[in-house]
């Protein structure tokens, strides 16, 4: 099982947020300093989010995103604010490694499709969904698409992974939403990393047994409710 660190940038910092609300953020540091520390504890993803971006639409975050690929030694990922082909190859050239179509999955298939097309295995699509309607805007609209259907949509345009975060979930520490996780495997037979609400040790168990080939790991590594190292083990993470 894959384990990818989040970082979250919003500002220049690194930062969570409650349930993807711009109001409720918490500030964790330095985003480079932070890259460093997860790839000293055996990280070999990491999972960056330009919330600037993913709320506004544009990044100021290049040389940043270009700095923390440069200490990173694993494959970075990176979503927010990609709203077309030529936003995923600007952050290409910079060293990301994959991008996350989020939003513009939903709204504009066709970029998906363009990008997999030229950029081969490294698109991967954000799914945010709150009771199984994909969410789009920074969580902030609910769509009348089921998260699944939307997910078969992308595996048809060459997408083999998908990022599944359950918005009433994220960031409050209450634990994956396991059913509407489990419904994604089974439904899409894609590749599913597991986002939102994941609080212990013990979710990323429960994610890895419900068929997903990774977890993204928040707020609970940042309070130190999940020792990176210790998942690693568990999970056989380590120096995959």
């Amino acid at each position: 099982m894959h384990l990818y660190p989040a970082i979250d940038l919003m500002g220049g910092k690194a930062v969570r947020l409650r349930q993807g609300k711009r109001d409720d953020v918490t500030v964790f540091g330095d985003p480079v300093e932070l890259a460093k520390k997860w790839a000293d504890q055996g990280a070999t993803y990491l999972h960056v989010v330009d919330l600037d971006a993913a709320f506004d639409g544009s990044t100021k975050e290049l040389p940043l995103l270009e700095k923390i690929a440069s200490v990173f030694p694993g494959e970075v990922e990176l979503g927010g604010g990609l709203r077309s082909t030529a936003d995923v190859r600007r952050r290409m050239e910079i060293g990301i490694a994959i991008c996350i179509i989020g939003s513009a999955a939903c709204e504009h298939p066709e970029m998906v499709e363009e990008s997999c097309r030229e950029f081969p295995g490294r698109i991967v699509v954000g799914i945010d969904a709150k009771n199984g309607m994909a969410a789009v805007h920074g969580w902030v609209d609910v769509t009348q698409k089921r998260a699944t259907d939307l997910a078969l949509e992308m595996k048809g345009y060459g997408v083999e992974r998908i990022i599944y975060t359950d918005v009433a979930r994220d960031g409050m520490m209450q634990g994956p939403n396991l059913q509407e996780v489990r419904r994604m495997v089974e439904d899409t037979g894609m590749q599913i990393t597991g986002s939102g609400g994941v609080s212990r040790l013990s979710d990323v168990i429960d994610l890895m047994h419900a068929g997903c080939e990774g977890a993204i790991l928040g707020r609970a590594l940042y309070e130190g409710a999940i020792d990176l190292k210790e998942a690693l083990e568990r999970t056989g993470g380590r120096g995959q």
